[in-house]
């Protein structure tokens, strides 16, 4: 269900990264093919400043305005909430430091805010670096930590989805080694549910298909290459689907994903890293969309990172953010149709 079918929301909000990374560039290049959409209205959280300069190195077009609530967006205007005032001089692409990572910190804080007292639907997050957090004073590794924290959520996961594949994770970022120390029947069970909770509300699914990928070869081949899958992860689909899910699994790693992608799943929910990364970037490497489950708020974002290599060059692409931004629009949408007790089928 698009948001326009179901009439026009709050405004999401934008935030501008890392001021000298690539998200500067890809706000104006998102807001320049902007048609000007009454019923999705975006507003970037940000340093008009750094736009500015952003549009002149780079030959972009683009009128920054300060954002006017309730006001619609001229194509061609790129409606900024001012949060910051770099001195742009002193602000060289690709290196990062404690100014620029207390500034990207507050677009993210003051977003939440935001949300919080209505003014807001939701929020899409162009990149951040940890290493500006920390020179920053946060201990925060990331954007969804940083977001668990400031609305007081604990159970959280991570969501990569595209219009053909949608992968969650029990694992993310632990070595290959750890991977199978970590995985647990309550973990696996605990990750379906969300997956399954996100693609009802978030997704307008009323009865969400779910696959759950082994974790060794062939799924571990009746216990012959690794018996995880009968200790571990059969115990948790087992548990899930006593709790209403409809969910298949452990199936071999090698096949579910081309399954998913033919539409047979709607999400898979993967048992480390890579293994939903690659099939999943196989499929959406310019398009794909993370978004964090389990927040009260909506919140989707890029899925690439700050590019410190390209930025300032004028080779940064908008594509990842124009389908983070429809996204979170259709999800803000979906939201408020299941708060009021309606889903749709596949």
């Amino acid at each position: 269900m698009s948001a326009q079918a179901c009439g026009p929301t709050r405004p999401i909000g934008i935030t501008m990264g890392c001021p000298v990374g690539i998200g500067p560039e890809i706000v104006l290049r998102f807001l320049a093919e902007y048609p000007g959409d009454a019923l999705v209205r975006p507003v970037v959280l940000g340093d008009p400043g750094v736009l500015r300069r952003c549009a002149a190195d780079l030959g972009l077009a683009g009128r920054v305005v300060a954002w006017q609530p309730d006001t619609p967006v001229r194509p061609g205007e790129v409606p900024v909430l001012p949060l910051s005032e770099l001195a742009v001089a002193d602000c060289c692409w690709g290196a990062p430091n404690a100014r620029t990572g207390k500034a990207m910190a507050r677009y993210i804080e003051e977003a939440v805010r935001l949300i919080g007292v209505g003014a807001l639907s939701g929020m899409v997050t162009c990149p951040i670096t940890k290493t500006a957090l920390k020179a920053a004073g946060y201990t925060y590794p990331g954007h969804t930590e940083m977001l668990a924290a400031l609305t007081g959520t604990d159970d959280f996961a991570m969501m990569l989805a595209g219009d053909r594949l949608r992968v969650t994770l029990v694992t993310i970022h632990r070595p290959l080694a750890e991977v199978a120390g970590a995985l647990s029947v309550e973990a696996v069970a605990r990750l379906v549910r969300i997956t399954g909770q996100s693609l009802r509300r978030d997704f307008g699914l009323a009865a969400p298909r779910l696959a759950v990928a082994g974790l060794n070869p062939h799924a571990g081949e009746g216990g012959m290459f690794g018996d995880e899958e009968e200790r571990l992860i059969a115990p948790a689909v087992a548990r899930a689907t006593g709790e209403g899910w409809q969910v298949t699994g452990p199936l071999p790693p090698d096949t579910v994903f081309f399954k998913a992608a033919q539409g047979e799943f709607d999400a898979v929910v993967c048992m480390y890293h890579d293994q939903g990364l690659i099939p999943f970037k196989l499929l959406h490497f310019a398009d794909g969309v993370n978004i964090t489950l389990g927040l009260p708020i909506v919140r989707t974002s890029v899925d690439h990172g700050t590019a410190y290599d390209i930025a300032g060059q004028g080779l940064a692409s908008p594509v990842s953010l124009a389908a983070a931004f429809r996204l979170a629009a259709d999800i803000a949408v979906n939201r408020r149709r299941f708060d009021q007790g309606g889903v749709h089928d596949h």
